[in-house]
């Protein structure tokens, strides 16, 4: 917990929580997993307090659409009153603005100075967008970005301008919105959902973004989540959004690596680094066939994760 006592703090002013801004600054997060991506309602103070315990890979503080716009500034205060009382935590911390011109510009400007991983932009449409949000943010922090336009979903390929630009949150409620199709069809044996997700998957891996699958919103249908976290491990897919620790427990379960793969990825490592050095890149292994170096550098990415 971040504060011992919420109930001094729930029923302060702005002016008052903004006394009580300290000086904590995080340190980077330096695991390599991203399985999960929670996203977490910033007026709930009692939310904010676990920053420091969650099993979540990824926290999103969302200022965006699930907050009215007469409560947009109390929960930009209450993620920096978090934020800068935050001594550690597990979890890599995201914070999600508006839009660049309909308030992120100056919600970016004025979360500079906390100490956290990345600002997630809502309603990118193109290059100038992530132009823009670079040019605001602060250099010790990643860009994400929210592909909720059917601009962006048509040239994600082409968006990435800078390494800071580092991860692309598909928001398929939004995006089907923006092309005209009914929420309906979003049915795990949609053939339309298939494109749409095999799309985003393939146009971010092609310029190096990692990839985050949507946020499944009937989060007490767990079965359900599990059964799209799965279909969404065999497309390709390492992260998905999450509303609530049930499903982040799911996802960092189904998105994990299984000690047999780890297993198997070490083996294929080991016998190929001592046959490279006899000048052997293809050769018959008794425990797992063939190896080349195609199969060897898919045993990097097993280890990598």
């Amino acid at each position: 917990m971040i504060f011992k006592n919420l109930k001094k703090i729930e029923g302060l002013s702005l002016d008052e929580k903004l006394k009580l801004f300290g000086d904590k600054r995080k340190k980077p997060y330096k695991r390599n997993l991203f399985r999960s991506n929670m996203m977490l309602n910033p007026l709930k103070l009692n939310h904010l307090n676990r920053l420091d315990s969650l099993n979540a890979d990824m926290i999103t503080l969302n200022l965006e659409d699930a907050i009215a716009p007469s409560r947009k500034k109390e929960a930009l205060y209450n993620i920096a009153l978090a934020l800068s009382n935050l001594k550690e935590s597990k979890s890599f911390i995201i914070v999600r603005t508006n839009p660049i011109n309909e308030g992120g510009e100056k919600e970016i400007e004025f979360l500079n100075q906390f100490s956290f991983d990345a600002v997630r932009v809502s309603k990118i449409r193109d290059r100038d967008d992530i132009k823009k949000s670079l040019k605001l943010l602060s250099k010790d922090k990643e860009l994400h970005i929210s592909m909720e336009t059917k601009e962006a979903f048509s040239n994600l390929s082409k968006l990435r301008v800078d390494d800071r630009f580092t991860t692309a949150n598909i928001g398929i409620l939004d995006l089907l919105n923006s092309l005209g199709l009914p929420q309906s069809i979003l049915q795990r044996d949609n053939p339309t959902i298939d494109y749409i997700l095999s799309k985003f998957l393939i146009d971010s891996k092609s310029c190096g973004l990692n990839p985050i699958s949507f946020m499944f919103q009937d989060y007490k249908n767990t079965k359900e989540f599990e059964l799209w976290c799965k279909k969404e491990r065999v497309m390709g897919f390492e992260s998905k959004a999450c509303m609530g620790p049930l499903q982040v427990d799911i996802a960092n379960r189904v998105f994990g690596v299984e000690d047999k793969e780890i297993i198997r990825a070490k083996h294929i490592k080991e016998q190929f680094e001592l046959n490279r050095e006899r000048a052997e890149h293809g050769f018959m292994d008794k425990k797992y066939g063939f190896i080349d170096e195609p199969i060897y550098k898919d045993a990097l990415l097993v280890l990598k994760r």
